[in-house]
């Protein structure tokens, strides 16, 4: 029986490694408020703020999606593909407390015809890719089933 694979970030300190309850992690600038992904470490983005000093912090979980598309051709390096390259969906997604809009893969098997405007998505872990020892975890958004007797999910449309 192979060995069980060791499973880490593909990019250190963007997100938690907390596989039942995962987050992005950002900062919120001390004067402000401003939030920002990847975290901000030198000035607050926002150009009326003159501020330096950030908390580290967890974003919501959860989102709407504000545009979405699919990866039709393989992304340069350092991206690590698949042999052979599979199209993959990716979304925008306006994150629900912070109202700031993060891009990120669709998990697998949801395709673009599947999302719409306005879905309800929430971020999962998810393996990018692999090596002999180990599984290298990136997040994803998952939709979210609508919620029971919910009317239209604010959207539809095509994506970007």
């Amino acid at each position: 029986m192979p060995a069980a694979k060791t499973r880490v970030p593909a990019v250190e300190g963007w997100f938690t490694g907390d596989e039942t309850s995962p987050a992005l992690l950002g900062s919120r600038c001390t004067r402000c408020g401003t939030y920002a992904f990847p975290k901000e470490t030198f000035f607050c983005r926002n150009p009326e703020c003159d501020g330096t000093e950030f908390d580290e912090v967890p974003l919501s979980r959860r989102g709407r999606v504000w545009s979405y598309t699919d990866a039709r051709y393989q992304p340069p390096v350092p991206y690590v593909a698949a042999d052979p390259y599979v199209p993959f969906c990716i979304a925008a997604v306006e994150l629900a407390q912070e109202k700031m809009v993060v891009m990120g893969q669709v998990v697998p098997e949801v395709r673009v015809e599947d999302l719409a405007v306005g879905t309800e998505v929430e971020l999962v872990l998810d393996v990018l890719y692999e090596d002999d020892e180990h599984e290298y975890l990136v997040w994803k958004w998952r939709p979210l089933p609508p919620a029971a007797g919910a009317g239209p999910n604010g959207g539809g449309g095509a994506g970007a």
